[in-house]
């Protein structure tokens, strides 16, 4: 019994890109179909108590695979509790701000402004983490924002089509903003502390915070609701787990480009449940901007940074 544990470790850690591109993708799909069900539900019920779903029955899985991989309790200790603290309420915050931007705003769209994140992480991590970045990056970055102001064009001004689309933008782009400000915590945490850690923290002390928003005004779940949000936890937690997994299997700079296959499927979902068709800007906006977020990744695999374990726990759920 004691040799299965080990050679299912090593069987986990060998090279299978492909297998590893699957399971990305599979993620994706999973985070796609937590973010349609949020949408849906988003009108009905508090921010808070949708939190408390994500994050509570997403805690499931993802203790599941701990337990799985015979981690048990030593997963839960930490020297930085504190850090871990401050990366779920930046977190946290980047999630309210998501699910309130999704009421607001078509699928695709928030999905395309949400694409920022990666690039303002770049000059996040040149000011607070002193990280040299060179020419290259910071031409991606900049073209990167020239995208983002082409996708929110639509969005603002006398153009935007309802004040409710015009918060939606700017509560996604702040979005964008906070989840940059969680990759830079998690990129500090990763110092210290193993992937499964950072992911068990985050989740149950949002778990918590959320929780206490109750007083304010949770509503009690119809059937079919209930297992909306649950699904949104369980959604959330197994596309974390193949997230996690997926870099087990191939190199970062394999594996990151295909967080972009999320605007394919919120295009197609948005589309098939929302009647949501994308507008020339939006599509010729997310071009632009997944276009500099895959030379960002490949100028770092050519720098030799790896930025694997930042990656599997920030997710495309934007938590």
């Amino acid at each position: 019994m004691s040799s299965t544990p080990a050679a299912a470790s090593g069987d986990l850690n060998s090279h299978n890109p492909r297998l590893g591109i699957a399971l990305k993708i599979g993620a994706t799909l999973l985070f796609t179909a937590m973010v349609a069900l949020v949408k849906l539900l988003e009108a009905r019920y508090p921010v808070g108590e949708v939190i408390f779903a994500r994050s509570f029955f997403g805690l499931i899985p993802v203790l599941v695979m701990v337990w799985w991989q015979g981690e048990g309790s030593s997963v839960f200790k930490t020297r930085r509790p504190l850090g871990h603290i401050g990366r779920a309420l930046i977190g946290g915050s980047a999630m309210a701000m998501w699910f309130a931007a999704l009421a607001r705003l078509p699928l695709p769209d928030a999905t395309a402004i949400s694409f920022s994140a990666p690039l303002i992480t770049v000059a996040l991590a040149a000011v607070i983490l002193r990280e040299k970045v060179r020419f290259y990056r910071w031409t991606a970055v900049v073209v990167g924002f020239l995208g983002i102001l082409i996708i929110l064009s639509p969005h603002l001004g006398a153009t935007a089509p309802t004040q409710g689309t015009t918060e939606g933008a700017m509560l996604a782009f702040a979005a964008a903003v906070a989840m940059a400000l969680a990759m830079i915590t998690v990129r500090r945490l990763t110092n210290t502390e193993r992937t499964s850690t950072i992911v068990i923290w985050f989740t149950g002390v949002m778990a918590l915070l959320s929780l206490a928003s109750a007083p304010f005004g949770w509503t009690v779940p119809t059937g079919t609701d209930a297992l909306m949000l649950i699904s949104i936890g369980l959604f959330g937690g197994i596309g974390q787990i193949l997230l996690t997994t997926s870099y087990r299997f191939a190199d970062a700079s394999t594996i990151a480009p295909f967080d972009y296959t999320t605007m394919i499927w919120t295009v197609i979902v948005g589309w098939l449940v929302f009647s949501e068709v994308p507008t020339l800007e939006v599509m010729a906006g997310a071009i632009i901007v997944i276009g500099a977020g895959v030379f960002v990744i490949y100028r770092e695999r050519q720098l030799g940074l790896d930025r694997s374990k930042e990656r599997q726990t920030v997710t495309p759920s934007k938590v």
